[in-house]
């Protein structure tokens, strides 16, 4: 991937890919429940715009939700970015030692964490992005098995986000005799069973 120099987020351009309703809601789950797992101030989903070789914020939850959504970011830069280009989760305690840290990118969000966690989101070895969690429980972040719990919970909520990719959608809209009405209800309702599912594991083994 390519790393740039921008020093801010830029908007979400006209020509990007729009987020239909049933994948914004399954990932506000995805944040608002990561949030509420693991203690933290805020909890945010990027996904990897290939094309344009970018991160963008997809959903929110908790500093920055009112504004963020729709921003993206080079996909090189930043500790998602390493998340995103390696496929590995990762977990920093004090982010003013860390250098994989862009401070600068933080500062544009207008809230700069002192730790995170973040963890890749994957489906059929592919990377559709990237799951943080901003200023986690110090309990949250202790060790290797709350990192495998967050890598857990973003393996789960790439393979709710597939259920309902848009091309699933758009099948359904061009055929709808073979899809059936309410296909893409039908998915929504799946991919969100299986988040509820994961939260039920993670909040009893928490």
């Amino acid at each position: 991937m390519t790393q740039r120099t921008d020093s801010a987020l830029s908007p979400v351009s006209p020509t990007s890919p729009l987020i239909d309703a049933p994948r914004s809601e399954l990932l506000q789950s995805v944040v608002d429940v990561a949030r509420a797992i693991f203690g933290a101030e805020a909890s945010s989903v990027f996904l990897l715009d290939e094309e344009a070789d970018e991160l963008v914020f997809q959903a929110v939850s908790g500093q920055g939700e009112e504004f963020l959504v729709g921003r993206r970011f080079p996909a090189g830069r930043g500790i998602a970015g390493w998340v995103a280009t390696s496929g590995e989760p990762m977990v920093v305690d004090d982010l003013s030692a860390d250098p994989s840290f862009d401070r600068s990118l933080a500062e544009s969000t207008a809230y700069v964490p002192n730790a995170l966690m973040a963890a890749p989101l994957i489906s059929d070895a592919r990377i559709l992005g990237v799951l943080e969690v901003l200023d986690p429980s110090p309990q949250a972040r202790s060790g290797v098995r709350e990192l495998d719990l967050l890598a857990m919970f973003a393996r789960q909520a790439a393979a709710a986000l597939r259920v309902i990719t848009p091309e699933r959608v758009r099948d359904a809209e061009e055929h709808p005799v073979l899809a059936g009405p309410t296909l893409a209800g039908a998915q929504r309702e799946d991919a969100l069973k299986l988040l509820g599912s994961l939260e039920r594991l993670l909040r009893g083994v928490g």
